[in-house]
């Protein structure tokens, strides 16, 4: 069980949730690091005194400096930031919350000091995930997925004694927003639409993502990943009420899922305490007022993103990194209001048809992708 945690992008719906549940159990807090949400990184500080502190940018560092009282923690900014509270000596546990390529070099250099990760960075795991799951396994270090769906399928997994066992994970999918929309009626739905989540109360990226269903892709190479399955191993379905978060179906046609209410202390929870449970803050389920469960199929005409990453899972090499940073810049964008819905995955297709491709690329040959793809999308926007 974890004795003291490093949380990279603890301002985030994340790193706020896992805080949450670190105040019912006995951890420490050594580091905390956000982007620029200075004040309520002030208020993290005041109630978990961490010794160091990181933030995004050198003007963010100087404003939390001011807001701060003295004796305050180190406060540092940028990537050097990042690797340092992912490396801090006293931390058996790095929560990567962070969105985006920026928490790969954090990621590797906490696993090569052999510290447990709770991974809640699905970007990490899409664009070097063999890379990672290499350095983990040369180092000792374990790998404890936060997502909901992942955290499902290894908390299922505990019941089998080897992947030859397993015929397939389903992974399943709330449908976000627009579910059982058509593409036509999606072509003028605005930013506000898409941060509409039916369930669940998190990041805009990731909501945007949800909406698109890429979040849904990236989980699939997540998933492919983490437990080392081929793409055809791993399947979707969409499931409305959000209360199986996924399920394992073993060679026998045996099938175990983990049922819960939507929310994110649970897994954050198990991250930090395997191979123990103990009592969390989120409520429990009730079978007898919970909604009758439904599951359908995903359309890969009307969301496009979703079948760009099925593709881009068989391909493998590069087509991930560009794919994920050519996502990152679209969504921005969309975010921003400058392009439409289906704009989204016009543009990573325009960028995966861009960059030269590498079958077994070195960490070096990802992050060119991933510059490159980020060049691209920005470009034919």
């Amino acid at each position: 069980m974890t004795k003291t945690i490093s949380i990279l992008g603890s301002t985030g719906s994340i790193g706020r949730q896992t805080l949450d549940v670190v105040r019912h159990l006995p951890i420490q807090v050594a580091a905390l690091t956000a982007g620029t949400n200075v004040e309520r990184m002030a208020e993290q500080v005041a109630q978990f005194h961490p010794r160091l502190v990181s933030m995004a940018t050198w003007e963010a560092a100087e404003a939390l400096k001011r807001l701060l009282p003295q004796p305050a923690p180190e406060i540092l900014w940028g990537q050097a930031g990042l690797l340092a509270a992912a490396t801090a000596a006293e931390a058996d546990t790095v929560i990567t919350a962070v969105v985006g390529m920026v928490g790969l070099r954090p990621t590797l250099a906490a696993l090569a000091q052999g510290k447990r990760i709770g991974l809640a960075n699905k970007e990490t795991m899409v664009c070097a995930g063999e890379l990672v799951m290499r350095t983990a396994r040369a180092h000792g270090a374990e790998i404890i997925p936060v997502d909901s769906e992942h955290s499902a399928i290894f908390q299922c997994l505990m019941g089998s004694r080897g992947r030859n066992e397993v015929k397939r994970v389903i992974l399943t999918c709330s449908g976000g927003p627009f579910f059982g929309k058509t593409r036509s009626e999606l072509v003028g739905v605005t930013r506000d639409d898409a941060l509409r989540h039916p369930n669940w109360k998190m990041g805009e990226k990731i909501t945007v993502d949800c909406a698109t269903l890429m979040n849904k892709g990236l989980e699939v190479i997540e998933a492919m990943r983490l437990y080392e399955l081929p793409p055809e191993q791993v399947d979707v379905v969409i499931h409305r009420q959000s209360i199986v978060h996924s399920l394992v179906e073993f060679v026998d046609g045996a099938m175990l899922a983990q049922f819960g209410v939507p929310d994110m202390r649970i897994p954050i929870q198990l991250a930090l305490t395997y191979p123990n449970r103990v009592e969390n803050p989120a409520p429990g389920l009730d079978l007898l007022t919970c909604p009758p469960l439904t599951f359908a199929s995903p359309d890969p005409e009307t969301f496009p993103c979703f079948a760009i990453a099925r593709a881009v899972a068989e391909q493998g090499g590069t087509a991930c990194a560009v794919m994920n940073g050519a996502n990152e810049v679209a969504v921005a964008k969309f975010l921003r209001r400058e392009i439409g819905f289906y704009d989204v995955s016009a543009l990573v297709q325009r960028a995966l048809d861009a960059v030269p491709f590498t079958a077994e690329p070195t960490l070096d040959q990802i992050l060119e992708a991933d510059r490159l793809a980020r060049i691209a999308a920005e470009e034919t926007g």
